[in-house]
């Protein structure tokens, strides 16, 4: 039974990125043999913690310096001596400027390798567009092997980086820098290949993950106030996504919306797209990246400025609704 945060949970806002570094000393403590490979960004993807928590834990940590191909051949390495390899880094280099050896080195060997950067998409805020990483869940659940998690919270983030070490394989768990507030309590378990019902309704579906979370609760709430029920789901296991609890609801609802912070071009939503195509047929709205790169500003700011926040959700429901209406 999933349980979700209190009033007074709700009303802290963290980072998923804060999760990294106090997970991986919890699984160290429980005596997995975890490690940690860093490509000179300790501090921001909070791996640093991970470090500094005991001399056992910095002689698991290895800065290779800014050379995110080399920190991914490291961290395959390590994996083959029997090590679980966590790598870090921001998105748009841990997964980016590494993706061939991703692709050739951890995915192709099936190597036990996590990428779990952080700074991912438009949460990066006043880093801008060249950092703000929009095509990163359309490249991981490309590959063969990877399996890809995109946490809504802190306490998912958390629960993610361990779902991950417990996993063989390649996993990807997406972090981001902005604080954004709490929706599962902090003891939160989730399982690889199961999406959430966070909310039931018979009007629309709107399937979410990541930071798009909480908007798309908040636009199930706006839409209430109109009469709508909206039922809301987190796809927090991208790949493997899990169908049946998304086919259900559609079935139920009869259209729905898809809301992330990435670019449209690829991610959730062309998952549940070709979901639907394939299986059940509905009218279903996009909420995502429009085709192009991000720009310089707050992450609230950008959340409006390109369309992601709980408004734009609202009124991609009201439009999926009119198709459905119609068809």
């Amino acid at each position: 039974m999933i349980r979700f945060a209190s009033d007074e949970e709700r009303a802290k806002r963290l980072a998923t990125r804060a999760a990294y570094g106090p997970a991986l000393i919890e699984l160290a403590s429980q005596g997995l043999p975890v490690v940690a490979v860093d490509a000179d960004l300790s501090g921001s993807t909070t791996i640093g913690k991970f470090a500094a928590s005991s001399e056992e834990n910095a002689r698991r940590t290895f800065n290779v310096g800014i050379a995110e191909q080399n920190m991914t051949d490291v961290a395959a390495g390590l994996a083959l001596t029997g090590k679980i390899a966590f790598t870090g880094s921001f998105a748009v280099f841990g997964c980016g400027r590494a993706y061939d050896q991703i692709r050739n080195t951890v995915c192709y060997a099936d190597l036990n390798v996590k990428i779990c950067p952080t700074h991912a998409g438009i949460s990066v805020g006043p880093d801008g567009g060249t950092h703000q990483m929009l095509e990163d869940i359309a490249l991981m659940r490309s590959l063969p092997n990877m399996r890809v998690l995109v946490p809504a919270d802190f306490a998912a983030a958390g629960a993610a980086i361990k779902l991950a070490a417990r996993t063989d394989g390649p996993v990807y768990v997406r972090m981001g820098r902005a604080q954004v507030p709490c929706v599962y309590a902090s003891d939160v378990d989730l399982e690889i290949g199961r999406a959430y019902v966070l909310r039931e309704g018979a009007d629309v579906t709107i399937i979410a993950c990541g930071v798009e979370i909480d908007e798309a609760l908040k636009a199930a709430c706006a839409l209430e106030c109109e009469g709508i029920q909206a039922e809301v789901i987190d796809a927090f296991s991208v790949k493997p996504l899990d169908e049946e609890t998304i086919l259900a609801s559609v079935a139920k609802t009869g259209c729905a919306v898809v809301a992330e912070e990435h670019s449209v071009n690829g991610g959730l939503g062309e998952a549940v797209a070709s979901l639907l195509a394939r299986q059940a047929p509905a009218p279903c709205e996009f909420v995502g990246m429009q085709d192009r790169f991000g720009k310089s500003g707050s992450f609230d700011e950008l959340m409006v400025a390109f369309g992601l926040d709980s408004a734009a959700i609202a009124k991609a429901a009201s439009r999926a609704m009119e198709r459905k209406a119609s068809s």
